[in-house]
Formats: C-alpha cells, sequence, structure tokens
C-alpha cells in the first residue's frame, strides 16, 4: 500500500470516529483537562468495519492487477544506467555522462529496415500521435477504415505539425492551421478549403508502414528504397493462443549497434548475468556475497541465416539456475532468440512446464545515439499471468545491467579482441549489410551533435 493509500484510510478512519463520537473529547473536570480515550463500543466496531473493507478492497485489487493484468515497466531516458552521487537528481548524473562520455568512431546512425513505432493498442480509430524516430517527428495515425498511416509531421504549406491538433477524416489528417488535407496512404494532399486547384507537388512524406503482431512498423532506408522484406506475423498471436501480458521501455544512450551486438558477445554473459536477479541492476552490488548462492548458467551459440533470410540471425541459449551450489532441472529455460533486421529480435520461450510464449524485442532510434527499446511479452493464454509477468521482470533486470554499461562506454570500431571474441567481428559483418552508402553519419561541430 502507497503512502497516499495509507493516508486516505486512515484519515477516513479518524474522520469517522470524530464524527460519530458524542460528546467532547475534551471534558472538563474543575480546573484540569484531561483527554477521554474511551470510545462508544458502536462507533469502534463501525471504524473497524470500514476500516476491513478498504483493507480488503485494496487487497483484492493489489492480488487482481498480480494474477491478472499485465506488467508494464515503463522507464525515463534517466532512471536507469546511471550512478548518482550525493547531492546530484538523475536526470544531473544522465547529463553529465552524455556532455563528458566519449562516443568513439561510430558507424551510420540509422541502419535501413523496420522499426517500431506504437504498439496497435496505443492508437485508437480516428486518433494521431506525434513519434519522434529516426531524427524525424512523425504523424501517426489511425484512419476511419481502421488501418494505421504515418506521414512526415510538418505540413508543407506553413510548417505546422500536423500531430498537434489535426484532425482524423477518413482517411486522411487535416492540418490544425489552414485545413489541407493529406491522404494517409501516399501523403498527397486532396484538398484545400480556400483553393480551387491542389498543386500536384503539394504532398508530405509517406512511410511504408505495416502492422504486424500488434505492432506498427515503418520502413527506413537511407536512399528511399521500398522494404526488402517483411515482418513475421506469429501465428499464436493472431489466433489468440499466446496473449499479451505486459511491455517494459527503455531509452538507452548508445548507438543501436551496440544493443545487438549483445547476441555475438557470448563471453559477457558469464560475468555480467551470472549473479542471480535478486542482486539487482546496480553494477557496484551485482556481486555481492550476500546473494551468492543464487547464479544463472548459460550457454550459447549466435549464427546468421542464410539466403534468403540473409537479413535474419539466431541465437539459441540454454539457461539454468543454480541454488547453493545445487542445479535445479525443473527451472531449466530454453530460449531462441532470431534477430530481424536491425531493430527486431523475437525471444521465444520454452519451459518444460511452464509452457511458451514469446518476447519481442524492438529497437527504435530516436536521434543518433537514443535507442527507444521495449520488451512485449506474448504467452500461453492456459499459463497464470504471473508466470510470464515473472520471466518478462527477470528479463528486464537482466536488460537493466546491459543497459548501465551501454549508457557509460565507448564504442570502439577495431576493438582489441581475443580468440575468444571471434562471434563479435562475425556480427559486425553480418550487421553491416543494414548501411549503405548514403546512411547518415554523426558528425560533431563544436559542442552540438549534427548529422
Amino acid at each position: 500500500m502507497s503512502s497516499m493509500q495509507a493516508a486516505v484510510v486512515v484519515g477516513f478512519g479518524v474522520g469517522v470516529m470524530l464524527i460519530t463520537q458524542s460528546g467532547d473529547p475534551l471534558e472538563a473536570v474543575g480546573t484540569r483537562y484531561h483527554l477521554d480515550t474511551r470510545l462508544p463500543s458502536a462507533t469502534g466496531r463501525a471504524v473497524l468495519c470500514i476500516t476491513a473493507v478498504f483493507v480488503t478492497l485494496f487487497a483484492i485489487g493489489w492480488l487482481y492487477r498480480l494474477f491478472f493484468c499485465p506488467l508494464e515497466l515503463l522507464r525515463s531516458p534517466d532512471d536507469v544506467g546511471y550512478i548518482v552521487e550525493n547531492g546530484r537528481t538523475k536526470a544531473q548524473a544522465a547529463n553529465q555522462v552524455r556532455h563528458r562520455r566519449k562516443v568513439g568512431d561510430l558507424p551510420p546512425v540509422y541502419p535501413n529496415g523496420w522499426f517500431r513505432v506504437l504498439d496497435s493498442h496505443m492508437l485508437k480509430r480516428g486518433e494521431v500521435k506525434n513519434v519522434s524516430v529516426l531524427g524525424e517527428q512523425v504523424a501517426v495515425f489511425r484512419g476511419q477504415d481502421g488501418k494505421a498511416y504515418v506521414l512526415d509531421a510538418y505540413c508543407p504549406h506553413l510548417g505546422a505539425n500536423l500531430a498537434v491538433g489535426g484532425q482524423v477524416l477518413g482517411s486522411c489528417i487535416e492540418c490544425p492551421f489552414h485545413g489541407w488535407q493529406f491522404r494517409g496512404n501516399d501523403g498527397k494532399c486532396v484538398k484545400i478549403p480556400y483553393a480551387e486547384k491542389v498543386p500536384e507537388f503539394a504532398k508530405v512524406r509517406c512511410w511504408p508502414t505495416c502492422e504486424v503482431n500488434q505492432q506498427i512498423l515503418i520502413w527506413f532506408h537511407c536512399d528511399g528504397g521500398e522494404p526488402q522484406w517483411t515482418v513475421p506475423e506469429q501465428q499464436q498471436i493472431i489466433e489468440g493462443q499466446w496473449v499479451y501480458r505486459g511491455r517494459t521501455e527503455h531509452f538507452i544512450n548508445a548507438h543501436i549497434e551496440e544493443i545487438p551486438e549483445n547476441a555475438g558477445d557470448v563471453a559477457h554473459l558469464d560475468h555480467l548475468h551470472t549473479p542471480g536477479i535478486v542482486s539487482g541492476v546496480d553494477l557496484r552490488f551485482t556481486n555481492s556475497k550476500i546473494w551468492a548462492f543464487l547464479r544463472h548458467d548459460w550457454k550459447v551459440q549466435w549464427e546468421p541465416e542464410s539466403d534468403p533470410n540473409e537479413h535474419c540471425s539466431q541465437m539459441v541459449l540454454k539457461h539454468a539456475l543454480t541454488v547453493f551450489g545445487y542445479h535445479l532441472p525443473v527451472l531449466d529455460l530454453h530460449v531462441v532468440a532470431r534477430q530481424v533486421g536491425p531493430g527486431l529480435v523475437f525471444l521465444y520461450f520454452h519451459h518444460s512446464f511452464l509452457g511458451q510464449g514469446i518476447i519481442i524485442q524492438s529497437v527504435t532510434p530516436v536521434e543518433p545515439l537514443l535507442q527507444h527499446v521495449s520488451h512485449t511479452i506474448f504467452y500461453q493464454s492456459n499459463i497464470p499471468a504471473l508466470v510470464p509477468k515473472f520471466l518478462l521482470k527477470a528479463e528486464c533486470v537482466q536488460f537493466e545491467r546491459d543497459v548501465m554499461i551501454w549508457n557509460n562506454k565507448k564504442y570502439i570500431s577495431k576493438p582489441l579482441l581475443v580468440k575468444e571474441d571471434s562471434t563479435i567481428q562475425k556480427h559486425r559483418r553480418w550487421y553491416s549489410q543494414f548501411y549503405s552508402k548514403n546512411s547518415p553519419q554523426l558528425h560533431y561541430q563544436r559542442d552540438t551533435l549534427h548529422f
């Protein structure tokens, strides 16, 4: 129970007691006063009943959320991954790291591929939202036909933001400034209320869009090329066998390639992710001997896929849990992580008796060195929600340990590697296919970033 909820319950109880108590609690006896602590039995029972009802309702609500509601953990950009010194706020610590950190010789900042902009349930029919993605502002709206469209946010007339006050009319978005209407499927202006004719060149950029696995995605290619592959649909989600059980959201201050590269960095698992999740995410304390009785053991293999799926790769991971030195086979977990393009990973979970499910990881660049990462879990509908919520929370703990590394590290284009690190270079060669000659680079000019 939060402090606010507790205060409401206690305050309500005290209020009822004071209102219902007869007489003045301060009774004069001669020239002295004493506090009458006696409470009529009927009033006492009423207060206890009311308090019990409040506590019971709160407990029922808490249990309902625990066992039936999805888990949603949404972190802000400065919530995770920074060491906060005395006298500083999280935001101050994060800004100091961003300002002082060396970024290194970076690859292009925006690879070609599909990127998530919103979950489907976040966009209702007739609704428009302003989203920052790939260094651009876009208007994401759902037409009255139920289809999601993505256009550049700024009207070419006088620059108004279509997503701020714009209205959805059919499959078009109307500018809030002068009422110009732009068609969702191609961005062409189809109506200017005060003009006899609409110029042929009046249009805004239309982003190729798809909506699969309950997510809205856009295609980016630096040369404007058409989509080169499709996002695989998960039949279990479409057919309702796997249902939504929650999501997490993080903002990471790093280059996008740093995040998927973890799949090729096998060695970091044994060092960073062996301590039990009970030891938390602050890397200064994860190796504390207090929690040494619990450890995670990993066996990992990563390989790129062959033609026609050369844009995909697979990591096969076997997880085992050891408690006080004893392996508990009942908690063994088998995971296959299939990466599709630069920004999507499908993590398939399989457990001997806890069923199957999937976590969809999306990595979407907001700016050159700011990534929006979401993990959305779908799990067997006949498995209690508590199971996938625990898996998502455990995955979140492990992921936030990586966040602390990514937020503070420098990208090294020519790293010092040993032969056991060969998979890292193999992963970089595979990932390089998502860059083109004209892919945007990050350049420094004085103290500002230009790309």
